[in-house]
């Protein structure tokens, strides 16, 4: 019982279950850390109700509710960008006597001051105020970690007059703030993460399964002694769980250490824009203590239900185990976890009946039976292609490998279902993360607003005068070559898409077009301004004093496309005071729109790609030298005999490849028609496109692992195929 290999195989079980326990806490804990960021930014969601109310003369003028002390004016100006990064603003204005309350702050700022998050106000303090902090008034302070998502979120809360915020028209009135961070995504969001959770979590269990049973034909050596002088069956298997169990709770224990030590390091990776606090991966010792004692008792269980089926005699030893041979029942599985994810795309997609309740379950439980579809499915894919493999074997190598795999298929296939798992599970995250490949990029030509120009459209009731002398400003700074100012009716029912932006010749020009007419004012529909204008729009001839009617309603200052100069434009248009909506440029679309979601969740998904594939290559080593040890007086007798070390080499290997390769292509397919179905049934304006090269750079290094693995148990195979394998006592 003290052997050298006696010690290796213990060791490899509580390696692998430290492996295993510490994956699953960092995994428990960054759910929670999801769960906890998206509860504390709940709060900017909150888009209150209007401020406004129809006038009770039904002459259709809006009247303005009063605050009250129980209220305070939000305005959500929209996203203001920083270089690349979204920022977060809330403009408040509210009575002295204000009892509102906004997270992270408590009473609502005076005007001129604001609260910025701490990484928000780094990037203040390290950047000319004429980029960034002139944007936003004096520093009143911080806000709290309480009300941040995470430690690299940018967010600012500004304090303004009750009459500068409800100029325009787009303010509301809040008296709390939302405790629900999702809004109307909140099943699909929350369905999204349970299968990435899913799709990671089962690898770890395979890799916890196989670890437990190394050395099995080892154990039943010494299990059959023990019948031999008088154990009955209950008692060895009794003995087989504890022996599991000891090895086990040791793994279980420094994989908890392991969680510990390495969560201040996981809280580091960026989802969705932002870090994690690091106390946001703690699961807590209740947490942990529940993943030992589960880990530990599915082991002794798993060994002692194994032990109990293997039927260990007094003569255990000398009996080879034989398996039932698969039948095509196990494809069953697979196809209706294909069927229930097919059944929820056509529900939501196809019938358009709508059952929340029915549909994210319809997702998981499909998601998880073909994923453990494949496990079940495998063992007869590998029985059939080793079937076909034998009836053309060409050498002793293959007769042997293909024999093997005919007799004990299920064990056979177990080695490689960790990578099998893998490839599926990298095969779905990258498709559903290819979908944030079909943005549509901006263009620069004529007849289109240029991506390094940035506009803003102008507050009602702004002093025409104003507007001229911030364009007159905004031209003299660095980096801004051109301030155009484009006109249009007063009436606000009367602009948006579809209406007429007017402007003066010399000033189409500076805008880029080309095709001017002959004529000292022209007209361009205002989709010019919308990120979904793809088409170049052409200009109008407008007949002379057109324009006297009309006043300011947009601002377009054209850069020379530095990061410094658009952020000084972006500046000098969000603090000028004249405009009711934060800079815009077509770039911003590609930050602001729900595709940065999917872009977050693509982080998640290459990670949950270095889980998968790490978790195989540990699968397989530790089932091919599971395979080496139970087969060791094998292996011996067939070196005893002459066989030479390469073959059975070769014999390894071709036990490794077949399964692997039997249902390689088809982990590739199903993941990416898995990924279609989710997809499709989570927004059926996305499309699974081609994977980009990480996805194959994934792949190749899941194949890289598979051969270093097996060749890592090389050098089992020569230990375990010594004269001395060959005793028998």
């Amino acid at each position: 019982m003290g052997s050298r290999s006696a010690y290796g195989r213990l060791a490899g079980i509580a390696g692998g279950v430290a492996v295993g326990v510490c994956l699953l806490l960092l995994l428990w804990g960054g759910a929670n850390g999801l769960q906890g960021r998206d509860d504390r930014g709940a709060w900017l969601r909150e888009s209150g109700v209007p401020a406004f109310a129809d006038s009770p003369d039904g002459s259709g003028l809006a009247k303005p509710i009063p605050l009250t002390p129980e209220t305070a004016l939000m305005k959500t100006r929209g996203t203001e960008i920083f270089r690349d990064q979204l920022i977060e603003r809330r403009d408040f204005a509210a009575l002295p006597s204000a009892t509102v309350r906004i997270p992270g702050i408590g009473a609502p700022p005076k005007p001129g001051t604001y609260y910025a998050s701490p990484e928000l106000q780094r990037l203040i303090d390290s950047t000319p105020g004429d980029q960034l902090g002139d944007r936003f008034g004096e520093f009143a302070g911080t806000i709290d970690d309480s009300a941040l998502p995470g430690p690299d979120s940018l967010v600012v809360i500004t304090g303004a007059g009750e009459a500068e915020l409800r100029r325009g028209g787009n303010a509301s009135l809040v008296s709390d703030f939302t405790s629900n961070p999702y809004g109307g995504s909140a099943a699909s969001y929350t369905t999204v993460l349970i299968i990435g959770a899913i799709a990671v979590f089962f690898p770890v269990l395979l890799l916890i399964s196989i670890v437990t049973g190394l050395g099995a034909a080892q154990r039943r050596e010494r299990f059959a002694t023990l019948r031999l002088i008088g154990a009955s069956p209950r008692t060895v298997s009794h003995i087989a769980a504890v022996e599991t169990a000891i090895p086990s709770l040791i793994g279980a224990v420094a994989g908890v250490l392991a969680a510990a030590v390495l969560s201040p390091a996981t809280a580091q990776i960026p989802v969705n824009g932002t870090r994690m606090f690091a106390a946001d991966l703690q699961p807590g010792w209740l947490a942990a203590a529940m993943v030992v004692a589960v880990v530990v008792a599915a082991s002794a269980l798993v060994a002692a239900i194994r032990t109990a089926r293997a039927d260990v005699g007094p003569l255990g030893v000398n009996r080879a185990v034989h398996e039932k041979r698969p039948t095509a029942w196990r494809t069953v599985p697979l196809a209706l976890g294909l069927a229930f994810m097919a059944l929820a795309v056509v529900l939501i997609r196809v019938l358009e009946f709508r059952l929340p309740w029915l549909e994210s379950p319809l997702l998981m439980a499909g998601f998880l039976m073909v994923l453990a579809g494949i496990v079940v499915i495998g063992p007869w894919l590998t029985w059939a292609v080793s079937r076909v493999g034998a009836r053309h074997a060409s050498s002793a190598a293959t007769v042997i490998a293909a024999s093997r795999i005919q007799r004990t298929p299920v064990a056979t296939f177990r080695s490689v279902s960790g990578l099998v798992i893998a490839v599926f599970v990298v095969s779905v995250f990258a498709g559903a993360s290819s979908v944030i490949q079909s943005a549509d990029e901006p263009v620069a030509r004529p007849g289109l607003l240029q991506p390094t120009s940035l506009h803003a459209t102008i507050g009602q009731g702004q002093n025409p005068a104003d507007v001229l002398e911030t364009a007159a400003s905004a031209k003299n700074l660095v980096g801004i070559r051109s301030a155009v100012v484009g006109y249009g009716p007063a009436v606000l029912s009367e602009r948006g898409a579809g209406s007429e932006l007017f402007f003066s010749a010399e000033d189409a020009r500076a805008l880029g077009f080309l095709d001017i007419p002959a004529s000292e004012t022209v007209a361009v529909n205002s989709g010019l301004l919308y990120f979904w204008t793809v088409q170049p729009q052409e200009l109008t001839p407008v007949p002379t004093g057109s324009m006297e009617a009309l006043v300011p309603v947009v601002l377009v200052l054209g850069t020379d496309g530095t990061p410094e100069a658009v952020d000084r434009a972006r500046t000098a248009l969000d603090s000028s005071g004249v405009t009711a909506t934060p800079a815009a440029s077509t770039w911003d679309f590609q930050l602001q729109s729900s595709r940065r979601l999917i872009h977050g969740l693509a982080v998640l998904a290459y990670l949950g790609m270095f889980v998968a594939v790490a978790i195989a290559g540990l699968s397989l080593a530790a089932g091919t030298a599971s395979a080496i040890l139970d087969r060791r007086r094998v292996l011996g007798l067939m070196r005893l005999m002459g066989m030479p070390p390469f073959v059975l080499r070769r014999i390894i290997t071709r036990e490794a490849a077949v399964p692997l390769l039997s249902v390689l292509a088809l982990s590739i397919g199903l993941g990416f028609l898995t990924a279609w179905l989710l997809v499709t049934a989570i927004n059926d304006s996305y499309d699974v496109t081609w994977p980009d090269p990480g996805y194959f750079a994934a792949l190749g290094l899941s194949l890289v692992l598979a051969c270093s693995a097996v060749v890592a148990t090389f050098g089992l195979l020569r230990g375990s195929t010594a004269l001395t394998a060959t005793r028998f006592e």
